[in-house]
């Protein structure tokens, strides 16, 4: 049940947004009155996001590949950029493919392409425990996403298995945190941002173990960005992988693409 806009009209409430900074007032207003059961709740949320926390979060999900993916406190808000990374990946993945999302977060990626892939076996894992959680809701079959880092927590009868591996490690350089938005800096995980001084410490490690990890024929796909994207097709080089790099001008989004030979 949503709140009705006559016990709290919208104007007001698109006043209060807009002058917190919410540059999309009237549109979160709105997703803010249909979500919220009841006043004593809109409040409360109206007050969490006045306060700078990300709406997705206030909200308790966010859209993403046209599914609602569930985002709890404090766990990373999946980009509509990564979109690009799951509409790679899936032209991919055949019937039956063995999925692995790495750096889950939330699980976004991991659930959109279950969406959208035939019978897929799919696996997820994530060092941030609350992530792991969240992601577990939102994933069907829980028991296959795995707590730990990177690689390690997973099952060792994936290894030279992989047809696709999907990683939306983090890769924003260590100095250039300062520069996010405060929604992402200060509501969001550090290991969730924080790539190292030149953003790839993360996919370096990642791409370092790939090959033992993919079947012949898999690829490993991570986002970056297009600044970064030629160091990080380097490093698939340099560990056996045959890489490209595309982009979406749309998305402002850049995958690096690495095939096992």
């Amino acid at each position: 049940m949503s709140v009705s806009p006559a016990l709290l009209p919208l104007p007001a409430l698109v006043g209060r947004l807009r002058a917190a900074g919410c540059v999309f007032a009237e549109d979160e207003a709105r997703l803010l009155l249909s979500t919220a059961r009841d006043p004593a709740e809109l409040t409360a949320m109206v007050d969490r996001r006045v306060d700078g926390l990300p709406l997705e979060q206030v909200l308790g999900w966010a859209e993403f590949c046209g599914l609602r993916i569930i985002v709890e406190p404090g766990v990373f808000v999946p980009r509509r950029r990564t979109e690009f990374l799951v509409g790679q990946a899936a032209a991919l993945a055949g019937p039956g493919a063995v999925v692995v999302d790495l750096c889950c977060g939330s699980g976004a990626v991991g659930a959109a392409l279950l969406a959208v892939l035939d019978r897929p076996e799919l696996h997820a894992a994530d060092i941030d425990p609350a992530a792991v959680r969240c992601a577990r809701r939102n994933l069907a079959g829980g028991d296959r996403v795995h707590e730990g880092d990177l690689y390690a927590p997973l099952p060792a009868a994936l290894r030279g298995r992989i047809d696709v591996l999907v990683a939306n490690a983090p890769y924003v350089p260590t100095d250039e945190i300062g520069l996010l938005p405060p929604e992402a800096r200060l509501h969001e995980p550090l290991v969730a941002l924080d790539g190292g001084a030149d953003g790839l410490d993360v996919q370096r490690r990642v791409t370092a173990q790939a090959a033992d990890w993919l079947a012949p024929g898999g690829h490993l796909l991570i986002e970056t960005s297009e600044r970064q994207a030629p160091h990080t097709a380097q490093a698939f080089a340099r560990h056996g992988l045959l890489p490209r790099v595309v982009g979406s001008d749309e998305l402002y989004a850049t995958v690096v693409i690495g095939t096992r030979p």
